[in-house]
């Protein structure tokens, strides 16, 4: 079993170790962990932020365990060579067209999220995102017109085969869970999401046993907010679904808390937490690694098939937010090490 470990800017290195101490103390026989350089921090060492040694490491793993990338020093660089290229450029290159991002509240977390406790404590959801289509990917560009103002263009599309793989991820993640999928577009004024929505139907024939509705984006974002309890998988776009997983984020309490998958379509998978490199506290020991470590969760579950592992995992994360381990984003004072420590111990 082959990990990279791709730590990146910012607090990925922090928040990255304490996943990987927890993923050496399973004991797992046969697993070897290799790191690279990526994002900014692979961009001062050898000029580009998805190195050809780094792309070639992430190929021949069976899993890659990411933390995040983002330097604020990096901001006037062109836009191929930003630290923010190299997470797009791993999804295009390793095919990782599937994000997986759950979010449930933990139980005794209820009152820090924004939402009312009896509201928050409903939430047990998942979003999948696709990875490789819409805006993200599709031809952009700056112009100017005839009469001297700057135009900024960006072209959103989907074929069929990439709403219809994304579909099928959905829809086979709702038979494992309580059989519910909402389908978000905006098909009122979008063809592109107009064929989505299309696409969609035509694969729910093959999942007689899942429950599909549809609901607009504007509305989805309301209903986030005024009643998550009643999602339970949601299927959407690149765009939309970078939006949503970020409110569902703050739903729950704290972005600090929540995981992701990328998948291909095989075992290879990017497990990374949602939150950035926070450069405005990286070094100092405050960033929560809840998340990265769940991401090591999923990885163990997706890519390596450790369901009992995975398990552990997650109840030791959960034990120790029950016995009062909090980050500085959950009102607490417990660091970055004391925090992988207390997992740690319950593991």
């Amino acid at each position: 079993m082959k990990i990279a470990v791709l730590p990146g800017d910012g607090i990925g290195p922090e928040v990255t170790a304490e996943a990987v101490r927890v993923l050496e103390a399973l004991g797992l026989p046969g697993l070897t962990l290799a790191h690279a350089d990526v994002g900014g921090a692979a961009y001062r060492q050898h000029g580009h932020p998805l190195p050809a040694a780094t792309l070639e490491l992430a190929r021949s793993s069976d899993a890659i365990l990411f933390g995040a990338v983002g330097d604020p020093t990096c901001d006037n660089l062109e836009r191929a060579l930003r630290p923010e290229q190299a997470i797009l450029g791993l999804r295009k290159e390793l095919g990782l067209f599937a994000n997986l991002r759950p979010a449930k509240v933990f139980k005794g977390l209820e009152d820090t999220s924004a939402l009312r406790p009896e509201v928050a404590g409903a939430i047990d959801l998942l979003i999948v995102r696709e990875l490789n289509g819409d805006v993200y990917f599709g031809d952009k560009g700056m112009t100017t017109l005839p009469d001297g103002r700057r135009q900024g263009w960006d072209m959103m599309s989907y074929a069929e085969d990439e709403v219809r793989r994304i579909a099928h991820v959905a829809f086979r993640a709702a038979q494992g869970r309580r059989g519910k999928l909402c389908s978000v577009d905006k098909a009122n004024v979008l063809e592109t999401s107009q064929l989505w929505r299309d696409v969609v139907c035509e694969v729910a024939c093959e999942y007689p046993d899942v429950a599909l509705s549809h609901m607009y984006v504007d509305n989805a974002a309301m209903q986030l907010v005024r009643s998550p309890g009643q999602f339970d998988v949601i299927v959407t776009g690149n765009l939309f679904g970078d939006i949503l997983s970020d409110q569902a984020s703050m739903c729950v309490g704290s972005i600090g808390l929540l995981a992701s998958a990328s998948l291909s379509e095989g075992t290879l998978g990017l497990y990374e937490p949602i939150h950035g490199s926070a450069p405005d506290i990286a070094g100092q020991g405050k960033a929560n690694p809840m998340a990265t470590v769940l991401s090591a969760a999923m990885l163990l579950r997706h890519s390596l098939g450790l369901e009992a592992e995975a398990a552990r995992v997650e109840t030791a994360v959960a034990k120790a937010l029950a016995d009062g381990v909090r980050g500085s984003d959950l009102g607490g004072s417990h660091g970055t090490v004391a925090i992988g420590d207390a997992i740690l111990e319950r593991l």
